[in-house]
């Protein structure tokens, strides 16, 4: 059977605590979905970057892969360039880095697709939607989450207007 993965491909070990946040997610809302951390540099370690590549192009899963790399950010369109897997760029240093860290992350040729996400649980949630693509089994567990926020946002108004009394 094919199993439903999500890759957090790291740049350097650095990343992990940022990381962590994707694998924290889905697990705090009950998504049915494996994950794995792994490490590997375009730069520093690009033969071992490919050999991981391609042990993963071999599988009969489902995955989707979420790159968390700091810096220039080559890792993400590198891995976009090589795999067939969809790629979720998720920078750890978009905050401090601004426009030029989006830039170094998403402007990639034509045919290297690096989707952006800028919160962990965002870039969790948007694999977690592709895989339900194949896996419909997935969706009901999606909605009850869009539902729970939808609740946030209802009862933070009640609160914040008084319940509509017109205070």
């Amino acid at each position: 059977m094919n199993r439903q993965r999500i890759i957090i491909l790291m740049g350097s070990k650095s990343d992990l605590s940022f990381a962590q946040r994707i694998g924290s997610f889905i697990e705090r809302e009950g998504f049915k979905v494996e994950y794995d951390y792994a490490v590997s540099s375009a730069h520093r370690t690009p033969d071992h970057l490919i050999n991981k590549l391609r042990d993963l192009e071999g599988s009969r899963d489902r995955i989707v892969i979420i790159t968390v790399a700091g810096l220039s950010d080559a890792l993400s369109g590198f891995v976009a360039g090589f795999s067939t897997y969809p790629v979720i760029a998720c920078p750890p240093d978009v905050e401090r880095g601004g426009f030029a860290k989006i830039f170094s992350t998403v402007m990639t040729p034509t045919g290297v697709p690096v989707l952006l996400s800028t919160k962990p649980e965002n870039a969790a949630l948007a694999a977690v939607k592709i895989l339900s693509l194949a896996d419909p089994s997935l969706r009901p567990r999606i909605r009850e989450y869009i539902n729970k926020k939808r609740e946030e946002v209802i009862g933070a108004d009640m609160e914040v207007s008084g319940g509509g009394k017109g205070e």
